[in-house]
């Protein structure tokens, strides 16, 4: 017995603790290919489209300047209300008004949601009747660092192919990466002294960058596809409210 006790204690191997990340954001800018490999996720993410809708200027105004109406064929878009809003200046008889005069300011505030994410922001939309909308989010929003929509409208000439592959003209100052896509020429634009006449040529400029950077790097991945969805979705909402359009 005392020979026993007296034998050294043999040292028990403990097993090698390896130190793991409970969660791991997966790199999905790799999966799209709208991403850009240069391009850090929290940078702004920009999208440039033209198309040629056969629809009047008008017409295209009001489908987009209709915020009230977007959770019913926006994707993503779960609740869209008005705040607030201006009324446009009234041009006297005789005399000259501004565009910015006749401009319509208002406050809308966007509810977006997808699987277990659901955040509301709110935008100053600045609606110059036929010509433009454009909504900026506010600096207080806690959900973006930045984002600006604007779409702009312009009479295109009846005769204008569909679809063209040509690329918008590049300016030579340096732009953040886009992704551009296009579907008719600059020189499609019609001389017509009617401002109201169909077709329509389409610009959407898109340009924006998640605070949280999660949602940054989902979006850099998704970007692509989600912007035109957007696009794809007030198409079709054109064809529901005023039928085919002009062909």
């Amino acid at each position: 017995m005392t020979a026993i006790l007296a034998r050294p204690l043999r040292s028990v191997a403990r097993p090698h603790l390896v130190h793991r990340t409970l969660f791991t954001l997966p790199d999905l800018s790799s999966l799209s290919p709208f991403s850009d490999p240069g391009k850090k996720p929290d940078e702004p993410q920009t999208y440039h489209e033209r198309k040629i809708l056969p629809y009047r200027p008008s017409e295209l105004y009001n489908v987009v300047a209709d915020v009230e109406s977007y959770s019913s064929f926006l994707p993503f878009c779960t609740d869209a209300r008005v705040l607030s809003k201006s009324t446009p200046t009234t041009p006297r008889l005789g005399g000259l008004t501004s565009p910015q005069a006749l401009a319509r300011v208002m406050e809308a505030e966007l509810t977006v949601g997808f699987l277990s994410f659901r955040e509301s922001y709110v935008s100053k939309v600045t609606c110059r009747p036929n010509e433009s909308v454009e909504a900026v989010a506010s600096s207080s929003t806690p959900l973006f660092k930045s984002l600006s929509t604007t779409w702009r409208f312009q009479s295109a000439s009846i005769h204008s192919p569909h679809p063209s592959s040509s690329l918008p003209p590049q300016s030579g100052s340096s732009r953040p990466h886009s992704h551009t896509r296009v579907s008719q020429q600059n020189s499609n634009i019609t001389s017509s002294k009617d401002p109201d006449r169909g077709p329509t040529l389409v610009t959407l400029d898109l340009a924006y960058a998640f605070a949280n950077p999660v949602h940054a790097a989902v979006s850099a991945a998704f970007f692509g596809q989600v912007s035109k969805m957007m696009v794809s979705a007030f198409e079709e909402r054109c064809l529901d409210v005023y039928g085919p359009g002009y062909r």
